[in-house]
């Protein structure tokens, strides 16, 4: 596999998600993704740009959502920016306890976190890295 790298830029608006569905259809193609990484980089990587989008940028349109990605021989790795004031990461309720299993919202990052192989945040919550290794 030959590595690659690109960089998405758009306003914060919901409709963009589209393009972010585009790109990871693009990637799975050239680089022949399994079906499993493939589900696994939807899910975290639409899940990050969203809470890019809502949370980070409050769907302010002036405001920019970033998307890097490098692709190597054996895993791909994506960076997610915001212009926002980013988050305190490390207080996420856990949802899958019982006094938050009726809450509407804290399952996004609890996702990401399961399905990434490798998950970070950086200044303040307001870029995430996900590295998703294919075997």
């Amino acid at each position: 596999m030959t590595k690659s790298e690109k960089l998405l830029i758009f306003p914060s608006e919901l409709e963009n998600i589209s393009r972010v569905e585009k790109l990871i259809d693009e990637i799975s193609s050239s680089h022949k993704l399994s079906a499993e990484v493939y589900g696994k980089i939807s899910v975290a990587l639409i899940e990050a740009v969203n809470n890019a989008i809502l949370h980070g940028n409050q769907l302010d349109v002036t405001k920019n959502v970033k998307i890097g990605y490098n692709v190597n021989d054996d895993s791909i790795s994506f960076v997610v920016w915001d212009e926002g004031k980013g988050f305190d990461f490390s207080n996420i309720p856990d949802p899958t306890l019982p006094e938050n299993l009726e809450k509407t919202h804290g399952r996004g990052i609890f996702l990401m976190n399961h399905l990434a192989d490798k998950i970070e945040f950086g200044e303040n919550g307001a870029i995430v890295e996900m590295k998703f290794i294919f075997g």
